[in-house]
């Protein structure tokens, strides 16, 4: 398949993770800051979409996108826009509740599941990273809410250092402006035991339940609730750029989680609507 850009780049063959016209159609309300026509505009925005999401997939340096898209000056810079916008963050939101709606389900959901998995600092990183002492190296946690369908609710990044249970409050504060009060229960896993946990979410009319492991459990065991997050970071280990933490921004690897949250949920969209 050959694609041609809005300002007649030359024509090159399309890559597995450029958008296709069905999504640009949803896509394009959320990333087009000015008029396509405008003065300034050199590249096409679905052409610097297709790039950064060639980029999060492929996990590339920014200096090494094919030369068949845009410069990455160009993809760099309006990336950052679009993550200083908050347009990825609200595609992914407006994804989330048509999924549901399609599904037969509200628009917002009740449940949430909590949990952070620590991504390994490289020479790139920036100041976020701190040592893990579970994971024993240098790394970045995420940490991030998820609902039943495995939608990305909420998310926040600190030093591997960091306790999952300290980051209770601030993640149920996310969930009620998101949600608008909707949530009213959260599991966890066992890190988020504790007095402290529990209160801060109470505080905001929220009962944290933790699900406890079994006694003698030998291996792995899939835990109830707990397995949707889990999965949720499986899907996003697809795209490589968020194997280990290449952002030396706290907003870019943010931004870049809402964007592969975003390209899954838009997949799943397109195939229920077909």
């Amino acid at each position: 398949m050959l694609w041609m850009d809005s300002n007649s780049l030359p024509q090159r063959r399309a890559y597995p993770s450029d958008v296709i016209d069905e999504e640009w159609l949803f896509c394009r309300n959320y990333l087009e800051l000015m008029r396509e026509d405008a003065p300034q505009r050199e590249y096409s925005s679905r052409e610097l979409f297709n790039a950064v999401r060639y980029l999060l997939r492929v996990g590339c340096p920014w200096r090494m996108l094919p030369h068949d898209l845009p410069p990455w000056t160009a993809v760099h810079q309006r990336t950052q826009r679009w993550m200083q916008a908050g347009c990825f963050e609200a595609m992914a939101h407006n994804l989330r509740a048509l999924i549901r709606l399609v599904s037969g389900r509200r628009a917002e959901p009740s449940v949430a599941v909590l949990d952070s998995r620590t991504m390994q600092s490289t020479p790139e990183s920036g100041a976020p990273a701190g040592y893990g002492g579970h994971k024993r190296h240098k790394g970045t946690k995420v940490h991030v809410a998820v609902a039943t369908l495995e939608q990305l609710l909420a998310v926040k990044t600190t030093p591997a250092d960091e306790q999952e249970r300290a980051q209770v409050g601030e993640l149920v504060e996310q969930l009620h402006q998101i949600t608008r009060d909707t949530i009213k229960v959260v599991f966890a896993d066992q890190g988020y035991t504790g007095v402290e946990p529990a209160q801060q979410a109470e505080a905001q009319g929220v009962h944290l339940h933790v699900v406890k492991h079994h006694e003698k459990k030998k291996g792995f065991v899939l835990l109830p609730r707990n397995w949707v997050v889990e999965r949720s970071f499986a899907w996003a280990a697809r795209f490589r750029r968020l194997a280990r933490d290449y952002e030396r921004l706290v907003s870019s690897l943010t931004g870049l989680h809402w964007l592969a949250f975003g390209t899954l949920m838009l997949q799943t969209l397109c195939r229920q609507s077909q």
